[in-house]
């Protein structure tokens, strides 16, 4: 198994494939990235053909024998009692912040569980990934944090972004090239407000004083 690039990373998370246009060009942009499985996510990298190269969790998801056929192959294993803290995907995200990387994409991250989506989405927020680039990708959609300062969105006009407050107030919202435009505003808590915006250009910018803002980037009109 060839030595991977630590700085860029992929995390496979346990969750349906949601195979898509953002999906394939996050593989096409780092072909050389480090690719940690949480658990079941070892199943999406026979699905993109990925090599795994940690594979970390409590191994609920997987047969003894997939784990093994694994760390035959080369893969590091890392294995955690099923009574812990942290989810899988947590492990995943820790053990990439702790290699340096600065770039990362969790694909698998959406299912058919609720709690555990909505779990998925939070740990965005977990203190080591400040500072790191740092995207959950399904299908043509791709979800990140704003936090304090300027944000830029890349995409294309007649894109969809949702702008939403993700744990309280966020004050000061001012956007370029957004139709629905926000001037020094405040997105509260609850109402939606911030749903379903519309890039005007292909570069659109968002500038926050206080508060984080989850973005939903979605191509084309949702």
């Amino acid at each position: 198994m060839e030595t991977p690039n630590a700085l860029k990373t992929l995390i496979l998370a346990n969750g349906d494939v949601n195979d898509g246009p953002l999906v394939r060009q996050a593989l096409a942009a780092a072909p050389d990235a480090w690719v940690i499985a949480a658990d079941g996510g070892a199943r999406l990298a026979r699905f993109w053909g990925l090599p795994v190269h940690t594979l970390i969790g409590d191994m609920d998801s997987l047969p003894a024998a997939e784990v093994t056929a694994l760390a035959e192959s080369g893969t590091e294993v890392q294995r955690y009692p099923e009574e812990k803290n942290e989810t899988d995907l947590e492990l995943a995200f820790i053990r990439a912040a702790g290699q340096g990387a600065v770039w990362i994409r969790v694909l698998g991250a959406v299912g058919d569980r609720l709690d555990q989506t909505l779990s998925n989405v939070y740990l965005l927020a977990l203190p080591a990934l400040v500072g790191r680039d740092v995207r959950l990708l399904a299908g043509k959609q791709e979800i990140w944090l704003l936090h304090p300062g300027e944000s830029v969105i890349q995409g294309a006009a007649g894109d969809t972004v949702s702008l939403i407050p993700l744990n309280g107030d966020v004050s000061g919202v001012r956007t370029e090239n957004l139709y629905y435009a926000l001037r020094d505003e405040t997105l509260v808590f609850g109402p939606a407000r911030g749903i379903s915006n519309v890039m005007q250009a292909g570069t659109a910018r968002v500038w926050i004083r206080e508060g984080i803002l989850l973005v939903v980037h979605t191509l084309g009109r949702a």
